[in-house]
């Protein structure tokens, strides 16, 4: 039986998670560890996501849902951005190392596409993983995105690394 995957808006508790995903293993393809006060910051962020209109974003823990426990196991999210000249949402997701390798971001991936879609104002979503990453492009790959190609993209800022462009369509906006 799969294990079902559902999103929860990200809320003032979880900023336990950003630690955990700020481990040098999680960072690699991200520019390495960010600092405490750096954190505190991406925290606040994401509490302020949720307090906007659904269609400028959010951030979301992803809760794996066993036969008899439910775990938080990640997050994952989503962000307009201007990319090539079209408005369009990005999206970002790290699951916890001792859950990786079970298909739960690309479960993470879909159900957000599924929100965005409901929830969105943009025809498309973005996802940039580094060339490099393979379990980032497989999950893009297996949550049905298609790869556009590679692109320049800077990310942290000042950080300029090539990646891949990888986009899936919204709904019917």
């Amino acid at each position: 039986m799969e294990t079902r995957v559902r999103l929860e808006p990200w809320a003032e508790d979880d900023f336990w998670l950003l630690p955990r995903k700020n481990e040098p293993v999680m960072t690699e393809h991200l520019g390495g560890p960010e600092t405490d006060a750096k954190l505190r910051e991406r925290h606040r962020r994401y509490l302020a996501m949720s307090a906007r209109e659904p269609a400028a974003g959010r951030m979301f823990r992803v809760v794996a849902e066993g036969r008899t426990v439910a775990r938080t196991v990640g997050s994952i999210g989503f962000w307009e951005r201007v990319w090539q000249d079209e408005e369009v949402y990005e999206t970002g997701w790290g699951i916890l190392p001792e859950f990786q390798g079970r298909g739960l971001a690309a479960r993470a991936a879909r159900a957000l596409i599924a929100h965005a879609s409901t929830h969105g104002t943009r025809r498309h979503l973005h996802a940039f993983p580094s060339v490099d990453h393979a379990a980032s492009n497989g999950v893009c790959r297996a949550a049905g995105f298609v790869l556009l190609g590679d692109a320049r993209f800077e990310y942290p800022p000042g950080h300029w690394h090539t990646s891949n462009d990888w986009r899936a369509v919204l709904g019917d906006l």
